[in-house]
């Protein structure tokens, strides 16, 4: 039985635009890892090198609100990166307690090195569509997104 039998004509395309999102996503996100794990780190490694890199450093807590991800999984990739010598923790000068994560010079050259090839590699899974398909699709996401 088709869904719109059973559930009605705006059910049955809603989830058909369920479905679609989900595909999109699975490719991108496919995508995505891919590029990040060629350059031979995890997801949220790269994560947290790509936030450091274009927001400067911050504290545990606030690159987990940025990542959407709890304190004791990012405690372990900062301390995974500072194994790596890529980042590491600094006490503020504000206050001796907080504790800032910065990228250190090897970082800062890793993240410049690999953000610009995983900008292209997304660029290239993005193009299929043409700009203004592209900015029509991210206006109708940013409104779908915020309509929950």
């Amino acid at each position: 039985m088709k869904t719109t039998e059973k559930y009605g004509i705006k059910a049955d395309a809603a989830l058909g635009l369920w479905v679609k999102l989900a595909r999109a996503f699975a490719t991108f996100s496919k995508k995505s890892t891919e590029s990040i794990r060629s350059f031979g780190l995890t997801e949220p490694q790269f994560a947290v090198l790509e936030t450091l890199g274009h927001l400067g450093s911050m504290t545990i807590g606030t690159l987990c609100k940025k990542q959407l991800v709890s304190g004791g999984n990012m405690t372990l990739v900062v301390d995974n990166l500072e194994k790596e010598n890529l980042v590491r923790r600094v006490h503020s000068q504000d206050d001796r307690r907080t504790i800032i994560v910065e990228l250190t010079e090897k970082g800062k050259e890793l993240f410049e090195a690999i953000f610009p090839q995983h900008a292209e590699n997304i660029t290239k899974a993005a193009y299929v569509l043409n700009d203004e398909e592209i900015e029509t699709l991210s206006r109708l996401l940013k409104k779908l997104g915020t309509s929950l």
